[in-house]
């Protein structure tokens, strides 16, 4: 997995549980991963050091991930994702033997 990988995987983690984070967590997350700044930049801007940034971002990561291996969000989302894709064309499916029954109907 690259890092373009890995960063849309954390993106997805992070749309799940960032209410289950701190506001400092959200914060650092966001200014690293949404608006692309680099360490030093966050550090700059919330008077900390570079590794202060960098291990808070490393404990956040881990903490998304553990919560996946915990909660499952991500898993469950994607079932349902393909129950309701199943629904729909079950659905269109249904729509289009109703339509052939009417057209046969006026024949």
């Amino acid at each position: 997995m690259d890092i373009l990988d890995k960063s849309i995987e954390l993106i997805n983690l992070y749309d799940l549980y960032q209410d289950l984070l701190t506001d400092k967590q959200k914060d650092y997350f966001e200014r690293y991963y949404f608006d692309d700044y680099t360490l030093q930049e966050i550090s700059e801007n919330y008077l900390v050091s570079r590794n202060a940034v960098h291990d808070l971002l490393k404990r956040t990561v881990k903490k998304l991930n553990d919560l996946e291996d915990r909660l499952h969000l991500k898993e469950l989302n994607k079932n349902r994702q393909i129950i309701i894709s199943k629904m729909k064309k079950l659905n269109k499916d249904k729509i289009i033997a109703n339509l052939i029954n009417e057209l046969e109907k006026v024949e």
